[in-house]
């Protein structure tokens, strides 16, 4: 844990500031659809779980026998493992960073797991690394909804972890310890509440709203600058696929 916070906070010549912006921002970015080269349309490997589900994955980064830090991506709702990363190529060469991005069960192309659990979440990580043989440890990064599945690998997982973070994790919004201000200020509250009461009454409605392209989603509202500081938006203009709106 010691080595990974340190990579997420030392500030070599301001390089790894980016990289940690490049985690915070690109994660749960989608690909940029103007890419006349179709990318993210081409079929992804994948492994055999034990229980017969196939996990698709892509490794990004250096190779894994040649890196300092092997990293899992675990990606959050409304996301896969096709999320970009915005961080630099040569820096992650430089730092020597192997990532392992891959598609959670039910998203994406990864079959999905009528009886997941927190600790087949992490049982699905952990035989994941192994079957691509990435070590003994790494680290494991979560992401917004990501964020209760990383957690589960400090439970079930703590021996084969380097390190582990989350970066804007799911948070409940009737803990006491957090501030009202924090919670009359977010404009998704009223959404989650309404997301949330969708899916134990009438879930059926909730899947036509996340798949339906009518009607503006959280994604097109949060490109809305008011919800970003200075320095992420300079970020986010050098993102490709990632206009900023003017209101």
């Amino acid at each position: 844990m010691r080595h990974f916070l340190k990579l997420l906070t030392e500030n070599k010549h301001g390089q790894t500031r980016k990289l940690c912006r490049g985690f915070c921002l690109g994660t749960q970015l989608s690909p940029n659809q103007d890419d006349s080269t179709d990318e993210f349309s081409l079929v992804s490997p994948k492994i055999r779980l034990r229980d017969g589900r196939n996990l698709a994955y892509v490794e990004r980064g250096v190779p894994k026998d040649k890196a300092t830090y092997k990293i899992i991506i675990v990606h959050g709702f409304g996301s896969s493992k096709e999320m970009n990363f915005s961080a630099p190529q040569e820096l992650i060469d430089e730092l020597g960073i192997y990532l392992l991005q891959y598609d959670r069960a039910g998203y994406g192309e990864s079959d999905p797991n009528p009886k997941r659990s927190l600790k087949s979440e992490a049982l699905d990580i952990e035989e994941l690394a192994d079957q691509l043989q990435i070590g003994a440890n790494f680290y494991v990064i979560g992401v917004s909804m990501g964020s209760y599945a990383t957690w589960s690998c400090l439970k079930y997982l703590p021996h084969r972890l380097a390190g582990l973070a989350l970066i804007a994790p799911v948070i409940n919004y009737r803990w006491p310890s957090l501030p009202g201000s924090l919670v009359r200020e977010d404009y998704r509250r009223r959404f989650i509440k309404w997301a949330l009461w969708l899916a134990n009454h009438c879930p059926k409605l909730l899947h036509w709203w996340v798949t339906q392209k009518w009607l503006p989603s959280t994604a097109v509202i949060e490109k809305n600058p008011t919800f970003f500081n200075k320095n992420d938006i300079d970020i986010l203009k050098t993102i490709p696929g990632f206009p900023m709106l003017s209101k």
